[in-house]
C-alpha cells in the first residue's frame, strides 16, 4: 500500500472521531479532542492530495468516515442494526476500492511543477 493511500485511510479514521464528537462533544476537553482531529484528518487529506487526484481523495475520505461512522453508531450508540444499511455500506465500499484501484499517484504537486 502506498503511504499517500495510508494518509487518506488515517484521515478518515480521524473523521470518524470528529464526526461522533460533532455529535457527543459536551465539555472543553471533548470540544478539543474533536478540534484536534479534525485538523488532523483535513492536513492528512490535503497532503495525499498533492500526490492522488483529489476528487478520488475525497471520495475516498468521505466514503471511508461514512463507514466508519455507521459502524461505531451500531456499534457503540445504540443505532439499529439494519441488513440493508450493511448492504449499501458494503456497496459503498466496493466503489472505494475500485477508485483506489484505478487511481495511480502522480509525481506533479500543481501546475508549477
Amino acid at each position: 500500500m502506498n503511504t499517500n493511500w495510508l494518509k487518506v485511510i488515517v484521515a478518515a479514521i480521524f473523521e470518524v472521531f470528529w464526526v461522533i464528537g460533532l455529535k457527543h462533544a459536551d465539555n472543553f476537553w471533548t470540544w478539543s479532542g474533536t478540534v484536534i482531529a479534525i485538523i488532523i484528518s483535513f492536513y492528512l487529506m490535503i497532503m495525499a492530495g498533492r500526490k492522488l487526484p483529489v476528487g478520488t481523495v475525497y471520495a475516498v475520505f468521505v466514503g471511508l468516515g461514512a463507514t466508519g461512522t455507521v459502524f461505531s453508531d451500531i456499534l457503540f450508540f445504540g443505532e439499529a442494526f439494519k441488513v440493508s444499511k450493511i448492504i449499501l455500506i458494503f456497496i459503498l465500499l466496493g466503489g472505494i476500492v475500485g477508485l483506489s484501484l484505478v487511481t495511480k499517484d502522480t509525481d506533479k504537486e500543481g501546475v508549477e511543477s
